[in-house]
C-alpha cells in the first residue's frame, strides 16, 4: 500500500491550503485516516483523524476550528482543509491510513509565512 500526498505550498498566514492523500494497491479495508506534521526541531504531532465511516473527526487544540478533515472512501482519499494559516503551522505534512497496520505517505511542506 502506498499514500501519495499532494496540495502543500507558500501561503500567506490567513491563507488557505487543501491536502490530499490517496491510498494504493493491495488495499481490503481501511480504517482511520489522519494527518500529522513535523516542524523543524519538534516532534510529530498528530494534527486530525477520521474513522472509517466518517462520522468521528478529532484534532488537536491548535487547529480546531480552522482544519477540517474529511474522506472519500470511494477514491481511497482523505482531505486535510486547512483555513486561516498561521506562521506556526509551516511544516511537513504526513498523512496516514490504517490498513489496517498504520502507512505513511512521503509528506508534504507547507511554508505559511507571515
Amino acid at each position: 500500500v502506498q499514500l501519495v500526498e499532494s496540495g502543500g505550498g507558500l501561503v500567506q498566514a490567513g491563507g488557505s491550503l487543501r491536502l490530499s492523500c490517496t491510498a494504493s494497491g493491495m488495499i481490503f479495508r481501511i480504517n482511520t485516516m489522519g494527518w500529522s506534521r513535523q516542524a523543524p526541531g519538534k516532534q510529530r504531532e498528530l494534527v486530525a483523524s477520521i474513522t472509517s465511516s466518517g462520522t468521528t473527526t478529532t484534532y488537536v487544540d491548535s487547529v480546531k476550528g480552522r482544519f477540517t478533515i474529511s474522506r472519500d472512501n470511494a477514491k481511497n482519499t482523505v482531505y486535510l482543509q486547512m483555513n486561516s494559516l498561521k506562521p506556526e503551522d509551516t511544516a511537513v505534512y504526513y498523512c496516514y491510513a490504517d490498513v489496517p497496520l498504520r502507512t505513511w505517505g512521503q509528506g508534504t511542506q507547507v511554508t505559511v509565512s507571515s
